[in-house]
């Protein structure tokens, strides 16, 4: 089963908003530089978090960071800058070190936006025909055209990260939008057919529910529409979230789209990890990036 990109967009009643900066205030931490920022995202003032080079002489490469889920609806976007318990040494100061630009927004519920539970908010959109995840990817396409907009980012070199609900938001967003040139997506990616006859999909929130979408298309059919753009799909063997079954019922749908370009489709499969982050992924995200954004 494939789907098109204006279809997956249908389904998803996805719809960029506009965006604008409202303040930004710049800090130095110990070999790059910080910027908080306040951006408009269509009527909402959002916290989002910048890590640069703090001697820029030419565009960078960049790297729009989507935060994970993990029922840390207090934490966000600074996860970029402190880190989570699954996930190694935390990544923008990482990437701003290494010569990246790299932007975090807070996604709806989480960070400064936790002030309504995941359920209430979800359940409102569901009722008036939305979804949740469709304003995630919605706002991220936003935080996307702000971050290509910088004079010191290489409009033409920017990627994606994430790691769990991130993982979903940066290859969905990279299928919607080829302003991502690369992506790299750890933990999440999973046939969500075989999910839910395993009766592991009621592991993942309601934020990810898109009514509809099952009847015509799945992850393997989404992450192909990346194809040839490089993908970088990294995964832990002993997931729960993400059982065996799944994750090769996905895979199995994906392969084929990069039949004249296998180089550009990379899984790193660590048999004995869980819903983390390990050494070697990160290894591998930093190899991938340098490959494909230099």
């Amino acid at each position: 089963m494939t789907i098109t990109r204006a279809r997956f967009a249908q389904i998803l009643g996805f719809e960029e908003p506009a965006i604008k900066l409202v303040s930004a205030h710049t800090e130095q931490n110990g070999g790059y530089t910080l910027e908080a920022l306040r951006l408009r995202i269509g009527e909402t003032e959002i916290r989002a978090f910048l890590t640069r080079p703090t001697d820029i002489d030419a565009p960078r490469p960049a790297i729009l960071y989507a935060h994970s889920h993990g029922g840390g609806y207090d934490i966000g976007a600074r996860e970029m800058l402190d880190g989570r318990e699954y996930l190694q040494d935390p990544l923008g100061p990482v990437l701003a070190c290494l010569g990246y630009v790299a932007l975090a927004i807070d996604m709806p519920l989480f960070g400064e936006r936790n002030t309504v539970s995941e359920s209430a908010a979800s359940k409102a959109l569901l009722w008036y025909g939305k979804c949740m995840m469709s304003q995630m990817l919605s706002e991220q396409a936003a935080a996307l055209t702000y971050l290509a907009s910088r004079t010191d980012v290489d409009a033409g070199r920017i990627g994606a990260y994430g790691m769990s609900m991130g993982s979903t938001l940066s290859y969905w967003l990279a299928a919607l939008d080829d302003r991502i040139k690369a992506v790299a997506h750890l933990n999440c990616f999973a046939d969500q057919r075989t999910m839910i006859a395993l009766g592991a999909h009621d592991g993942h929130g309601i934020y990810m529910t898109v009514p509809g979408l099952l009847a015509e298309t799945d992850a393997g059919d989404i992450a192909a529409l990346i194809a040839p753009r490089p993908q970088l799909v990294c995964l832990g063997g002993s997931d729960a979230l993400t059982p065996m079954p799944a994750i090769e019922r996905a895979w199995a749908d994906l392969e084929p789209a990069y039949a004249g370009a296998p180089e550009k489709l990379v899984r790193i499969l660590e048999p004995d990890a869980g819903h983390e982050e390990t050494p070697a992924m990160r290894r591998a995200v930093l190899d991938f990036f340098a490959r494909y954004l230099g």
